[in-house]
């Protein structure tokens, strides 16, 4: 029996984990792209610069040895997930550009910048203080 969170638990109905813990569903063919993913995220979610995201797919969680596979926006949808390797997997929207002048980002597109927000508060309190210590020296 698959997880809940897996990557594709009915045929040709991919799920996509949003930063604001909404889940969003697209049926796909051998035709469907990432980037048509992405554009209909970009339609759903009111946001007007799509360039700072990417579909990622996670593997591990927050608590564990979390690794991120950033998908191309050519792939087709099909081969991402009939591969063997990607099953067990969460799809997730996320900030994978970060903008130069994040509040640039904000006059321009206050949605992305929201989104941006809930991704770096959500991954800084899952790194804990020396995690976020760490960070700052660097």
């Amino acid at each position: 029996m698959l997880k809940d969170d897996s990557l594709l638990l009915i045929p040709n109905v991919l799920k996509v984990f949003l930063e604001n813990g909404q889940i969003k569903s697209f049926t796909f063919d051998s035709r469907t792209t990432v980037r048509d993913v992405i554009s209909s995220l970009q339609d759903r979610l009111s946001l007007r610069y799509i360039e700072h995201f990417a579909l990622v797919l996670e593997s591990g969680g927050l608590a564990q040895n979390q690794r991120l596979h950033l998908l191309q926006e050519s792939q087709p949808l099909s081969h991402v997930v009939h591969r063997t390797y990607f099953q067990g997997m969460k799809c997730l929207l996320r900030i994978c550009f970060f903008p130069k002048d994040p509040a640039d980002l904000l006059r321009r597109d206050p949605a992305a910048f929201e989104y941006l927000y809930i991704q770096t508060e959500r991954v800084s309190l899952s790194l804990g203080k020396n995690g976020v210590w760490n960070l700052s020296f660097l």
